[in-house]
């Protein structure tokens, strides 16, 4: 039998939400000019230069799906914020496209294959595969959009990240071997699906998968000023996997919850296929080098939460939940990074 939501606990998740909002200022930049990405990373020295554009963010907001119906939403969830990494898993779903269509033939070959050019040439970068990408372990080195490898080695993240080493070079290891969340490979990434699919990814990502769920036309993705390139003769702008020198994908709440219960259905909207199935089982898989990482996509770690849920996490703080025991579907924006498991838990309380 379908389980359901109590209303009241429901609610006590909500107001937890509400009560939490995150610490970073509205304008996103601290009364000092710092940006909040660089002060959150501990940035300092070369490539910190804000390249793509920032807007001012908006206060907590979010939604609950049960069963793909509303159960809750809260705040404005139609305004197009700034999202962060969020982004890196609307990239793992473009690349499930790439496969399917049959610009990356097999994900296990090298990237420098199938695109050619100076990112994946050198004897080191040339051994690099797609996997690899997008398990965050690829330890591709060099400079992409005027930004290093480097500005992201010894880089932590969450709760009590320690990022006093940030940006010091270190020795890197083989292709595969080290997990590294460092958003200039993702950007190499970016790049390279750009590349395979010839056209610029927003575009992509609009016909293929936010059309036909219904997306409203508010949300886009914004690269950097240093980030066109020339493709088959066109100007094309290549898109980050997140905001963390601007740019990224701008998107409301209500836009999220569309995505999320897509991927939730196992790609699968009005009985038809957007996203393989085997593709986001596939991408669900840890990683080897990170239990609780898939293909861009963050496995659940917390044990007082389901085993088979999953999110999309950006900066500041934004989510996207998907708990597939109990069909829901969560999307916080703005919440303190430090309640977003009292929320969650809070929430699978209101199970019954």
């Amino acid at each position: 039998m379908p389980s359901s939501l109590s209303s009241a606990r429901l609610q006590d998740a909500v107001e937890f939400a509400q009560a939490h909002d995150s610490p970073w200022p509205r304008t996103m930049f601290y009364p000092d000019g710092a940006y909040v990405g660089n002060r959150e990373w501990d940035e300092k020295g070369p490539w910190t230069e804000i390249v793509g554009p920032v807007e001012p963010r908006g206060g907590p907001a979010g939604i609950v799906l049960k069963g793909g119906k509303l159960a809750a939403e809260w705040g404005d969830v139609e305004r197009p914020d700034m999202t962060f990494s969020i982004a890196k898993s609307y990239l793992s779903v473009l690349a499930g496209l790439a496969v399917a269509d049959g610009l990356i033939a097999d994900i296990d070959e090298p990237v420098g294959r199938s695109v050619d050019g100076p990112h994946f040439a050198s004897p080191h970068n040339a051994k690099i595969t797609w996997r690899h990408l997008l398990n965050m372990n690829s330890e591709w080195q060099g400079e992409i959009f005027g930004k290093s490898d480097q500005v992201d080695h010894f880089r932590q993240i969450g709760v009590g990240a320690d990022n006093s080493r940030k940006g010091q070079r270190r020795e890197l290891g083989a292709p595969g071997s080290l997990y590294e969340y460092n958003d200039v490979r993702v950007n190499a990434l970016g790049y390279a699906l750009l590349r395979r699919f010839g056209r610029p990814l927003p575009q992509v990502l609009r016909e293929r998968i936010m059309d036909p769920i219904g997306a409203s036309q508010g949300w886009r993705w914004e690269g950097y000023e240093t980030s066109w390139v020339e493709i088959g003769g066109e100007r094309m702008q290549s898109v980050p996997g997140g905001g963390h020198w601007g740019g990224g994908l701008f998107i409301s709440a209500r836009d999220h919850a569309r995505f999320g219960q897509l991927v939730a259905q196992k790609g699968v909207w009005d009985g038809r296929e957007l996203i393989p199935s085997s593709w986001l089982e596939q991408s669900l898989k840890p990683s080897p080098t990170l239990a609780n990482y898939g293909f861009l996509w963050w496995l659940n770690a917390n044990p007082n939460l389901p085993a088979s849920s999953f999110s999309a996490q950006g900066a500041g703080n934004n989510l996207i939940w998907i708990d597939p025991e109990h069909d829901l579907v969560a999307v916080l924006r703005w919440i303190d990074k430090a309640a977003i498991d009292g929320f969650l838990e809070r929430l699978v309380a209101a199970v019954e």
